[in-house]
């Protein structure tokens, strides 16, 4: 598999990358975006099987995801990135910044740490979200014109949905009703996932949760013991995907995050630079080596 996904990019400044979650498109993150953009080089994009991205071919684990993911940020040219994710987003980019991809990581309602039996009222939410919105589908747009719609359509999501805009409402369209390997990306990438190797993880890590959150329920916290100089940010009227909330606070923390990220913690490099230098020594190593068998053929 090597299709990149579906992405906007806009702004100036350090890299930052927005990672919806699953029901969801990268049109969840309206509110924020110009904000954003106008400090940062921001990359919106559609996680496989969402609007224009291409569905895995192989299982869509949190893994396989995240490598779709990286191959994006290789075709923008953009190496260790900051990331601001919600919930399956969120969850890519705490996997972003395990494998030394993240510069700094605002992960809201990130999914994973969730026992048994959460997971199965999750499955079921997300399946009764799945059947209604596709039940539904025509009706989304004309909803989304007014905000009583808008209310109906993203009670579950927002503790303010009659906040937020007609594009948020086609987001959820785009993400439940629209989207392809539907299924199996619930299965493999919500319902089985179980996060692995989080103590590496050395990036500034800001977990956030809305208060009215019920999908999340109190998973996002069981990350902060986990993740090194992890911190945990409750926010009041906010419910699962939080970005028309409270919009300001969104982009407070990222701003936060990122200004941490800055602060020279020690002189190593990351791990990622670490990786591709130490991938650069062994081309030069292979090449001197043929070079001297080279010489003794002669």
């Amino acid at each position: 598999m090597t299709d990149t996904l579906s992405r906007t990019r806009a702004g100036s400044g350090e890299p930052l990358l927005l990672l919806h979650g699953w029901g969801s498109s990268r049109r969840d993150f309206t509110a924020v975006l110009p904000a954003l953009t106008e400090r940062f080089d921001v990359l919106d994009v559609d996680l496989p099987g969402v609007g224009r991205s291409p569905a895995l071919e192989e299982r869509p684990t949190v893994a396989a995801v995240t490598d779709a993911v990286e191959r994006t940020l290789d075709e923008e040219g953009v190496g260790r990135v900051h990331v601001l994710g919600n919930s399956l987003g969120a969850r890519v980019a705490i996997e972003l910044a395990r494998r030394g991809r993240a510069r700094s990581v605002v992960a809201i309602g990130p999914s994973g740490l969730n026992v048994p039996p959460e997971r199965v009222v999750q499955g079921a939410g997300m399946t009764l979200a799945r059947v209604a919105m596709r039940t539904g589908a025509q009706l989304i747009g004309p909803l989304s014109r007014s905000a009583v719609g808008r209310a109906a359509l993203l009670a579950p999501l927002k503790a303010r949905p009659w906040s937020t805009s007609p594009e948020e409402a086609i987001g959820a369209r785009e993400g439940f009703a629209d989207a392809r390997d539907w299924w199996r990306t619930l299965l493999w990438g919500l319902l089985l996932d179980v996060p692995r190797g989080l103590d590496r993880i050395d990036c500034p890590v800001t977990l956030v949760q809305g208060v009215a959150d019920w999908i999340s329920s109190g998973q996002t916290v069981r990350y902060l013991p986990l993740v090194p100089g992890s911190r945990f940010v409750p926010l009041l009227w906010a419910g699962h995907a939080p970005q028309s909330d409270r919009p300001r606070t969104i982009v407070r923390l990222v701003e936060e995050t990122v200004a941490q990220a800055a602060q020279p913690a020690d002189s190593s490099a990351s791990r990622y630079e670490q990786r591709n230098r130490a991938a650069d020594i062994a081309s030069v190593k292979r090449a001197s080596q043929a070079g001297s068998s080279d010489a003794k053929a002669v």
